[in-house]
């Protein structure tokens, strides 16, 4: 649903300004370095790309979903990893406090969240449980008025930034299932919390992740999420269902980029006098991925505009980041391919895309993980 397309046009003209002009100049420094200059980063935040989901109530856009995926179409259109610096803020790292948090914690964390001056992460992956999210092995056990927390995550995006933790941890040992998980809102600066070396990737250079360590740090009561305990897995999941639309939009927009960038090249580049553009199979790489790419596309904005509405979204969501995702690598495949051998140096940089997508179609949910979401909702759906 968009509310006022003026304003969304507005929003978007100021967004696609800022990708032609501030972020694809500097992608490659980006991906050499492996930062995002501090310039850039205060933008992002003074453009209220921070906030771009937060009620407005507490200082943000309060974007509806539609409205969201079109901003992710348009910050596909540079690196994936200027998304991501903001992207775990405006989803997973603040939705579940949104969702099921007190009305305290939304005061006290949310405008620090909607201007940058907190970036949050969503601690749930661990060494031994990934795809398998129930099976956490964090503890978060009650001692007074603290709860003690002791397990390692992985592959927590923006942790070396990030002012809080949507922490997913056990606080029942005896149930080992999901009704077992409860969410903490963690404070970085919680003693007994220790961030790990930053991972090397093979990808998405300026995005970094790290492992995040728990040693008896003793979180307050006040800081589970809601105060209720056993609500962590069924928030994880809402989160989680809302952030496989907000990728699947990213994947359309970075496919466009790589797509636009092929063919250009494909125009430019003649082989037997004249553009390979005019070789049929060159326009068949071309082709499939318009077709894929059109109907991703469409999936993303359906899906969105359902989500509004205030529909079940759960298939559609996964459907979406499943074909997505998998599109956007045969997308990048292609263009790599219309490339040639220019497609496998870095000076051309669709290479570097190349390896930046890849990581689509792991996280939030692998496409095995989308598979058996979709399927298990058919079979529960047509059983009723």
């Amino acid at each position: 649903m968009i509310r006022d397309s003026e304003t969304l046009n507005v929003l978007l003209d100021t967004v696609n300004r800022f990708v032609r002009e501030r972020l694809v100049p500097v992608e490659a420094q980006v991906a050499e370095t492996d930062e995002i200059p501090q310039d850039i980063v205060d933008d992002m935040k003074q453009m209220g790309l921070f906030g771009l989901t937060v009620p407005e109530q507490y200082g943000g856009l309060d974007l509806t979903m539609e409205e969201e995926v079109m901003v992710m179409l348009a910050m596909g259109q540079t690196s994936p990893c200027f998304r991501s610096l903001f992207g775990t803020t405006v989803g997973i790292g603040s939705l579940g406090i949104l969702f099921d948090g007190t009305e305290d914690q939304k005061a006290k964390y949310l405008p620090k969240l909607a201007t940058g001056e907190l970036i949050a992460s969503f601690a749930l992956t661990e060494p031994g449980a990934g795809s398998d999210a129930a099976s956490l092995t964090t503890t978060a056990i009650l001692d007074g008025d603290h709860y003690v927390v002791n397990g390692t995550k992985r592959y927590i995006t923006n942790s070396p930034h990030a002012g809080i933790f949507t922490l997913m941890a056990r606080t029942n040992p005896a149930d080992k299932g999901a009704s077992g998980v409860s969410a903490f809102i963690v404070e970085a600066t919680t003693p007994g919390i220790t961030i790990g070396k930053v991972d090397k990737k093979m990808g998405q250079r300026g995005a970094h992740t790290a492992d995040v360590i728990f040693e008896n740090c003793r979180v307050p009561v006040s800081q589970l999420m809601g105060g209720k305990e056993g609500q962590g897995f069924k928030t994880a999941m809402k989160v989680l269902e809302k952030g496989r639309i907000h990728i699947a939009a990213i994947c359309v927009g970075v496919a466009e980029r790589m797509l636009r960038d092929a063919l250009n090249y494909a125009i430019d580049r003649k082989q037997f006098g004249q553009p390979i553009a005019e070789f049929q199979l060159v326009q068949a790489m071309l082709a499939d991925s318009q077709a894929e790419l059109y109907a991703a596309r469409c999936m993303v904005i359906d899906a969105a505009r359902k989500r509004d509405e205030g529909l079940n979204v759960a298939t559609e969501a996964s459907c979406c980041k499943l074909f997505a995702s998998e599109m956007c690598g045969r997308v990048a495949d292609r263009a790599v391919q219309i490339f040639g051998g220019a497609g496998y140096l870095s000076e051309y940089g669709i290479e570097r895309f190349y390896r930046d997508v890849r990581l689509f179609r792991l996280y939030e949910g692998t496409s095995q993980i989308q598979q058996i979401v979709i399927a298990r909702n058919m079979v529960r759906e047509a059983k009723r």
